[in-house]
């Protein structure tokens, strides 16, 4: 039985238990020991066992994961990604030219990318909290929160508080905590909804991932591991104009398992739709502050992306170890983890990279979703430009798998 919070003090609150609010918590523990965490989430117990969705995972969020002692639980059930090809066409186009390929690995024996379960991931994780005595508390939602002298004064809705050092929410691009904060953001819609599910297929894929640009928004195939009947598969992540999204999913299995036959093609056989299709609306959402005294945004909450380039569950891995490092290095200090001078370098941190992220994927999402034929030839001579220049190419490959000199350290595969 969980102890009752009502004069309890904790160092810090999360609120939200998906993959970036457990890797900030487990990320934070793991290295200070000392510090409690209590992470709180909204959702009913137990609700991310029904998750059967997957997601791609940067070779950096990967050395990650290996740091914190949970790559071990989810690569048995991971695919590596070992080829990415990019096409650009019509459905109605008899070939889809292949105008760029990206070979799998940043390393030898490292795939620059991998697709994870996501169950898988958030068991892990929460495996991995549970040992290291971060307290999880499911179908409790924050209701408030007010700063007091040298904390934060958190209220649940049944009714109980706490008093923490720092409050951070990871409570998802729609954030409650963020405008109770009075956070504002830059917010458009792009008038798209991103469909996800599962096919099985007759063929396997050997690991091959695949972006066609189709006139209506990008078309993902990703590589799954076998299910446990040894059964091929693969994710879909389907972009198209919200109305026609919107139709697709709501139309019976045949049609649009027959709508999916003509983007997905017949390479690799037979195709059928596991479980039912589902759709997000799609837009561009920035907070305009990252933090306040005692209170910081991590993940879809300070970010909200095109999923064009696959890196938004891999932004919130470098928000949590970036917010992660910024904490514990204060810590060991002496200082105040949720003074507002400490929170904001953690902000200076991380502002320009999602900011240039989210130019990034607008302005690519901008240039491949139309049907213009100037356009598409000025993309086209693009794309077959990248392909003639391996440097160029494997910097892109490298940008993609989140490697870079100045990403924190978790991310480099080293230990805060």
């Amino acid at each position: 039985m969980v102890e009752d919070t009502k004069t309890r003090a904790v160092d810090i609150v999360i609120a939200g238990a998906g993959y970036v609010g457990l890797a900030t918590a487990v990320s934070i523990k793991a290295a200070r020991p000392n510090l409690s965490v209590l992470i709180v989430d909204a959702a009913p117990e137990g609700v991310w066992q029904r998750d059967t969705r997957a997601s791609a995972i940067a070779a950096a969020a990967t050395r990650m994961l290996d740091q914190l002692d949970c790559w071990d639980e989810i690569a048995p059930g991971a695919q590596a990604m070992t080829e990415m090809i990019v096409t650009d066409s019509r459905t109605s186009d008899p070939v889809r030219p292949v105008f760029l390929t990206f070979d799998g690995e940043v390393g030898p024996g490292e795939a620059f990318a991998h697709m994870v379960a996501n169950r898988n991931l958030n068991g892990a994780l929460r495996r991995r909290a549970d040992e290291l005595g971060v307290e999880i508390r499911e179908g409790l939602g924050v209701t408030g929160f007010a700063p007091l002298a040298a904390t934060t004064r958190v209220d649940f809705a049944d009714g109980s508080s706490v008093e923490a050092r720092l409050l951070a929410a990871a409570d998802g691009v729609k954030s409650r905590l963020r405008d109770m904060a009075g956070i504002r953001t830059v917010h458009w819609d792009y008038g798209q909804s991103g469909i996800v599910c599962t096919v099985r297929h007759e063929r396997p894929h050997n690991g091959r991932a695949e972006e066609h640009f189709l006139p209506a928004g990008p078309f993902a195939t990703l590589p799954l591991a076998p299910d446990e009947n040894g059964s091929n598969r693969s994710s879909i992540v389907w972009t198209e104009r919200t109305e026609d999204a919107d139709r697709l999913v709501a139309d019976d299995l045949i049609v649009f398992e027959h709508e999916l036959e003509q983007r997905f093609g017949l390479e690799l056989g037979e195709i059928h739709v596991e479980g039912k299709p589902r759709a997000w609306p799609l837009g561009l959402t920035l907070a305009r502050d990252f933090v306040k005294d005692r209170f910081a945004l991590v993940g879809d909450a300070a970010h909200g992306i095109h999923p064009i380039a696959g890196q938004g569950l891999n932004l919130g891995f470098k928000d949590a170890a970036a917010l992660a490092e910024t904490i514990v290095e204060a810590d060991r200090l002496g200082q105040d983890i949720g003074a507002l001078d400490v929170l904001q370098r953690y902000e200076r941190w991380r502002r320009f990279d999602t900011v240039q992220m989210g130019v990034t994927t607008d302005v690519l999402n901008r240039l491949f979703s139309n049907d213009i034929a100037p356009v598409r030839a000025v993309r086209d001579i693009g794309l077959g430009l990248v392909e003639r220049m391996p440097r160029l190419k494997e910097f892109f490959i490298r940008q993609a798998s989140g490697l870079s000199p100045a990403a924190p350290r978790l991310l480099r595969g080293e230990a805060i």
